[in-house]
Formats: C-alpha cells, sequence, structure tokens
C-alpha cells in the first residue's frame, strides 16, 4: 500500500525552522521509506542536511541542495540538478511557506509582498520547472501544501498569511484541470493547527506572554482537542503521491481535526 518504489520526488523545503519534525522533514522521510527517491531543497542547507541523514540513516536514498524557493534562477537550478542526477521527477512537494502577522492598516508593503513571494510564488516557480518534465513524462503528482488559514479566519490576524494560502488552493485547482488530460495531478494538503517546530514561533508572535493559555485556547479550539502533526501532513502527502490516488486531482485534503467545520 503506497508505495513509491522507482519514483523521485522532489521536495521543496524539506528541512524545519528547528529540532524536531516539521512539515516537509516528515514528508522527505515518509517517502523515502515508502521507496522514493528524495531530492530536498531548503533555504537553510544545514537543515536539508539534517533531513538527508536521517533518510540515508533509515537506508533511503536522499540528496538535498540550498534553493530559496523564491528566486527563478535558484529554483531552475535545483529542478535541473534534480533532472540531471534521475532524469525525472514524479512528485513534487512545494512545502515553502510562512506566517507573519498583520492587517492592512499594519502591515507593511515589504511584508505583504514577501508573504505572497514565500506562499504562492515559490510554488508558481517549482511548477513552471518541474512541469515541463512531467508533461514529457505524461504522469506526475504535485502536492502544495496549504493551510486552513485559506479556507476560513481562524483567529489570528495574518491577512496575507491568509489570501496567499487560498490562492494557492485556487492555484493549484485551476492548473491541476488544465494538465488532467496530461497524466499529471495536483492536489493541496491543507494542515490545521499543528504542533510542529512553527509553533514556537507562534507562540513568540500570538501569545502575549501567556504560553500555557495559548496553546491551551489553540487545542481548544479543534473538536478533537488537540493539535495535529508533521506526520497527519505527511501521510496525506504519500496519499496524494501514491497510485491509490490516481483518480483524486484538483482538490485537497483537509488535515485539521474538524476544525474549519466548526469554526464559525
Amino acid at each position: 500500500m503506497l508505495k513509491l518504489t522507482g519514483k523521485v520526488a522532489l521536495i521543496m523545503g524539506c528541512g524545519a525552522v528547528a529540532k524536531g519534525w516539521g512539515n516537509g522533514r516528515a514528508i522527505a522521510v515518509l517517502m523515502a521509506r515508502q521507496g522514493a527517491a528524495v531530492f530536498g531543497t531548503d533555504l537553510n542547507l544545514s537543515n536539508a542536511e539534517e533531513t538527508r541523514k536521517l533518510i540515508e540513516d533509515e537506508g533511503g536514498t536522499a540528496h538535498v541542495i540550498e534553493c530559496n524557493g523564491t528566486s527563478a534562477a535558484d529554483v531552475e537550478r535545483a529542478v535541473e540538478v534534480c533532472l540531471d542526477m534521475h532524469g525525472r521527477i514524479d512528485i513534487l512537494v512545494n512545502n515553502i511557506g510562512l506566517s507573519q502577522p498583520g492587517d492592512p492598516t499594519v502591515m507593511t508593503e515589504e511584508t505583504w509582498d514577501s508573504q505572497i513571494d514565500l506562499n504562492v510564488k515559490a510554488a508558481f516557480l517549482s511548477c513552471k520547472y518541474v512541469l515541463p518534465a512531467m508533461l514529457s513524462q505524461k504522469s506526475g503528482s504535485v502536492i502544495n501544501i496549504s493551510s486552513v488559514a485559506g479556507l476560513r479566519y481562524v483567529g489570528k490576524p495574518q491577512v496575507a498569511y491568509a489570501a496567499a494560502k487560498a490562492a494557492l488552493i485556487q492555484f493549484t485547482k485551476t492548473t491541476a484541470v488544465i494538465h488532467a488530460a496530461n497524466g499529471i495531478r495536483m492536489n493541496c494538503v491543507v494542515p490545521g493547527l499543528m504542533q510542529t517546530p512553527l509553533l514556537d514561533n507562534l507562540v513568540r508572535k500570538y501569545a502575549n506572554g501567556d504560553e500555557e493559555g495559548f496553546l491551551a485556547r489553540r487545542n481548544n479550539q479543534i473538536p478533537m482537542k488537540f493539535m495535529g502533526d508533521a506526520w497527519d501532513t505527511a501521510h496525506a502527502a504519500l496519499f496524494l503521491a501514491a497510485e491509490e490516488s490516481r483518480y483524486v486531482t484538483a482538490t485537497e485534503i483537509v488535515v485539521d481535526g474538524g476544525l474549519i467545520a466548526a469554526t464559525p
């Protein structure tokens, strides 16, 4: 079940912002466990190298390089290196993203632009350079990591991030329909309130000194009463990468413990 033997997976954003399991790291390790050859990128090479080591220590195959996902030249180079090494790309995971707080009255133009670049442009660039290879193969699965913030307001003032993640969902749907007849599938994983290394950043931005209260409120928002983690995101991504999801495209899998179904 859900085997990726013989597949090449390009994971954009395969590291983690701190020690532990971020979405990109968990996705890379899980896909390697299922047989994929992983080619990972990250802005911070040492974070990517830690992911590579985890994969290789388990007997998997991985190669990583430094890449600024918002730079066309960097992304094009990364795709070329992956294709030179493996000859194909079967799976593309776009996991680059970051949330910054603020609404239009307080957010700077620079923050707005950087949020759009990180959360939408990075996925556009990787698709721009990977899709031609998938078109020549007549096959491929693209998995974009969005957020419940792109579907509904979930209590944090993060208008640029929310707008960008909503745009990513529609970018995925539209591009998926365009290429559905070419053997290419494109879908989103939409995580909810997750317990990953990024949570430390959220605590600093939004907790106002009350970390315990912030985490309790966050858990209580969720109908299941606990946050998910990076492995929940990774297992959804694995399904979308595998042949078992061959008839699934232009949609999203929401991984949120029931959050958006219950949020007014």
